[in-house]
């Protein structure tokens, strides 16, 4: 019986190693629902690099099985195994091949990087929120700082499509220990959640009271850290109506897990419908915060009947005021 070459069995492993890895790279549920423009851009370079990876333990692992069985010691076997010296073409063969693949995935990773917006992170105002400054009031000296009026230049910008367009929603978001706060300037809404329109380019103003936060929103693959002094910026379209989590990547302190809201996206009727609302809403209880004397008030009794519609817990509002007491 004529033995199979080498050759052809080193074929068919490569045939059968290339078919399993794409499979698995392009089959695989590790990634949550894409809700952002930005999302297929990511995924499609994670499916690449998993596909490689699949690719290489199949390599590896399976020459390790493949050796173990073949050359294991046979019983009563006590010769020694054969002095092999090296191989050099194999040694340059095993260290072009990586060679070439981390070239082409830094060259492919920059590519995505420039299609999501990051070349660009600049370009618009960072704007103060339109708070009242009441006597008291923590909010407004937490929502407008001094950088508030800095352009931002790092972070994820416009892409190619929309540069030197302005978005169609800007949004000051602000990390505190431990919460995030965000400010519509063009409404004067303040809330402890993100609400968005489906399709709306929108824009987010990052910044950070204490110490350093990091926005994540895995759904729509972007993180960007929020740094005190420091402006950045995060723009993205969300595609999909849902509610989405919104998580801090960054260690910020004790109660750092707890550091979670969501971002709603809604579709244009019920995003108008929620602004009014919240207008509304806001400013009945600051004509019912007028109508006592805030001097008579301490911070936390001023600032507790907006605690609610911000989804600020207890916690964080006491966290928020002795900061604010520090910082003063």
């Amino acid at each position: 019986m004529q033995q199979v070459p080498v050759s052809l069995w080193t074929l068919v492993a490569g045939i059968v190693v290339t078919a399993i890895s794409i499979w698995i790279g392009q089959n695989h549920t590790l990634m949550p629902v894409q809700a952002s423009l930005q999302a297929p851009l990511v995924d499609g370079f994670f499916n690449v690099m998993f596909t490689i990876a699949i690719a290489l333990f199949l390599v590896v692992e399976g020459t390790i099985l493949i050796f173990l069985v073949k050359f294991r010691r046979r019983r009563g076997d006590d010769t020694d195994g054969l002095p092999i010296e090296g191989n050099v073409p194999l040694e340059i063969f095993w260290t072009a091949i990586p060679t070439v693949i981390v070239l082409c995935l830094g060259i492919y990773s920059v590519d995505v990087f420039n299609q999501m917006g990051g070349f660009e992170p600049a370009g618009h105002p960072h704007s103060a929120a339109p708070v009242a400054h009441m006597p008291g009031s923590a909010i407004a000296a937490t929502l407008s700082d001094t950088e508030a009026t800095t352009a931002p230049t790092i972070g994820i910008g416009a892409s190619p499509q929309t540069l030197n367009k302005p978005a169609d929603l800007v949004v000051d978001v602000k990390g505190i220990q431990y919460a995030w706060l965000f400010n519509y300037p063009d409404s004067g809404i303040t809330s402890g959640e993100l609400h968005i329109p489906v399709g709306a380019d929108v824009q987010l103003n990052l910044s950070a009271q204490d110490v350093i936060h990091s926005f994540w929103v895995p759904n729509f693959r972007l993180k960007q850290d929020a740094l005190p002094g420091i402006p950045t910026e995060l723009r993205f379209v969300a595609t999909k109506p849902g509610t989405y989590p919104v998580v801090c990547a960054e260690l910020c302190g004790g109660y750092h897990g707890s550091m979670r809201t969501q971002v709603i996206v809604h579709t244009p009727e019920e995003y108008d419908s929620w602004r009014t609302e919240n207008q509304i809403a806001q400013q009945q209880n600051l004509n019912q915060v007028v109508a006592v004397n805030p001097a008579d008030l301490s911070t936390s009794e001023f600032l507790a009947p907006h605690t609610h519609d911000m989804g600020i817990s207890a916690a964080t509002l006491e966290s928020m005021v002795i900061g604010q007491e520090r910082h003063d």
